[in-house]
Formats: structure tokens, sequence, C-alpha cells
């Protein structure tokens, strides 16, 4: 059903935009990735970057990103600093799961999820981490991430979670 919905892909280039409008929608302002951070990512780390594409509209209907380190531990630099990506990295910092409201409560996001691990993987990639509020606690166990317990990380003036997906050994 997914897999026929949906075309899942690297973004490209001139969705830049398209991914900016989707991090305004799916994070309040204090929280959301600004138009400068976004469009540096996508320039710099493209390849971290997993889209989900209605195949009715050609549109975005949600995403994954994050940019490569050998670092462990999250910090909030990631969202705004991307000189920190190695593209070598054994990690990957996830800074953004967004799938926009009308496609949400269908599995997408854990298709996104599922799917980026998997690539992840295969790129010799060893562990996911990523930062979340704690409502957002039980979605990522069942995605199979453990909780880190409290980040090291005050973005947006919130407490959140540091929660790890290990790939590999």
């Amino acid at each position: 059903m997914i897999d026929d919905r949906f075309l899942f892909r690297t973004i490209q280039a001139e969705e830049t935009e398209q991914a900016i409008l989707i991090e305004q929608i799916c994070f309040p302002p204090h929280e959301a990735c600004s138009p400068k951070a976004m469009t540096e990512r996508i320039a710099s780390a493209s390849d971290l970057f997993l889209v989900a594409i209605d195949r009715q509209n050609g549109k975005i209907a949600g995403f994954l990103n994050g940019i490569a380190t050998n670092e462990q531990k999250f910090r909030d630099e990631f969202f705004t600093d991307i000189s920190l990506h190695d593209a070598n990295g054994k990690n990957v910092m996830l800074v953004g799961l967004d799938v926009l409201p009308e496609y949400r409560m269908h599995g997408l996001a854990r298709e996104i999820v599922r799917r980026y691990a998997e690539r992840e993987k295969k790129n010799g990639r060893k562990t996911l981490v990523l930062t979340c509020l704690e409502d957002r606690i039980p979605m990522y166990l069942k995605f199979g991430f453990t909780d880190e317990g409290i980040a090291n990380s005050t973005w947006g003036a919130e407490q959140w979670h540091e929660m790890k997906l290990q790939l590999g050994t």
C-alpha cells in the first residue's frame, strides 16, 4: 500500500523550497529549522535526506534528514552548523522527521524511518541518533529506538530525550 502510494528517494536541489515550507508546517517556529540552515543542509548533505513523494500529485508528503558524524551524542549545533557534517561519519544525527498533517496516522513516518535505517546500515553507519519531546518517545520506541534519557539539548527552550537506533556493530 505505502509502496504503491509513495516513491522514496533522496531529495533534489529544486525541492529545497518545498522542504522549507514543510518544515514550517510540521514544527512550531521555535523548533523549526531555519530556511538558511535547511538550504545549507540540502546543498551539503542531500544524500542524508529521504523523501516520500506522493505519486498522485508529485509533491513531498514527508521526509527524514540528518548529518553524519563520528560523534556519539547529539548536540544542538547539529541543527545549525553544516560544517559538522562528515560524509564518512559512522553515526547520523537525525535533525528532522517531517510528515505533512494530511499524511499522518497511516504509517508513513514509520516507513520513512525504516527505509532510512535500512539505507544507512547498507552505507556502513552504526547508529541513528535523534532528540524528541517526551510525548514522542512511544512512537520512536515502536520504531526500534531506545530512550537514552534527557538529552544535552535546549533547542527551542524545550526538554528533549535522546533516542538511539543501533544499525550495526
